[in-house]
């Protein structure tokens, strides 16, 4: 019997066409055709974006034929309120959204509606994380302005990953001086680049497979290896 529904970290592409049929895929994962999306990550940013980010989730949910609950959980005191906790029972797939990850763990650690995700999660609904939401469900998120070993908390359900999404785009452009300390993480975690459109995703936390266009990247300061499409690998 499993003990948990499926975990996917996604490099970049939610709600699109392009992630139309992993989404698909893990809402098959779940258990209700209840798509509960959160752009809780963007929470910080203007109504315009907020409504972005509903219609595209409504735009996904029309071509899969999913049951959309846009979760308007923009603020703490939004993810304190138990009335929203309760909209995420049933869900088939909890989807957390791009934006800002270190707001998005701070807004929503030890709250009623994190529980609400993960007691769902327990339960066997798919949980999927996009960019800021992958690197959120971690165990600490890096802040690229004050780069260390470790970074500021983050949810920490997914206790062994720090991801960097965009991968394939993120090392083009930071210097590699931070490269190098962005590299540096705390012992026992493992750091994966997931690249832009792809997607990794395990039922046990420790089996992991690639999904998407590009690669995903398991990565430390003296060696890398890279794996696409269907491949699996453990961290």
């Amino acid at each position: 019997m499993k003990q948990h529904g499926r975990v996917a970290l996604v490099g970049s592409g939610e709600y699109l066409p392009v992630m139309q049929e992993f989404e698909e895929s893990l809402l098959a994962a779940g258990s209700s055709r209840k798509y509960v999306q959160l752009a809780t990550a963007a929470g910080q940013e203007s109504t315009n974006r907020l409504a972005y980010w509903e219609r595209i989730g409504r735009e996904q949910r029309e071509r899969i034929g999913a049951d959309q609950v846009f979760l308007p959980v923009f603020t703490r005191e939004d993810a304190m309120n138990e009335e929203l906790a309760k909209e995420i029972d049933g869900a088939g797939l909890i989807y957390l959204s791009g934006g800002d990850p270190h707001f998005l763990a701070q807004t929503l650690f030890d709250t009623p509606v994190w529980r609400a995700i993960e007691a769902n999660w327990r339960a066997g609904s798919s949980l999927a994380g996009c960019s800021a939401g992958a690197m959120a469900m971690g165990p600490d998120i890096p802040n690229f302005r004050k780069m260390k070993s470790e970074g500021s908390q983050g949810l920490g359900l997914v206790t062994h990953i720090r991801t960097i999404p965009h991968y394939n785009k993120f090392f083009k452009w930071i210097p590699d001086s931070a490269a190098e300390l962005f590299l540096k993480a705390p012992a026992g975690i493992s750091i994966v680049g997931i690249d832009e459109d792809t997607a990794i995703y395990s039922d046990d936390l420790e089996s992991w497979t690639v999904h998407g266009v590009a690669s995903a990247h398991v990565l430390s300061k003296d060696h890398s290896a890279k794996y696409v499409d269907g491949d699996t690998f453990k961290v």
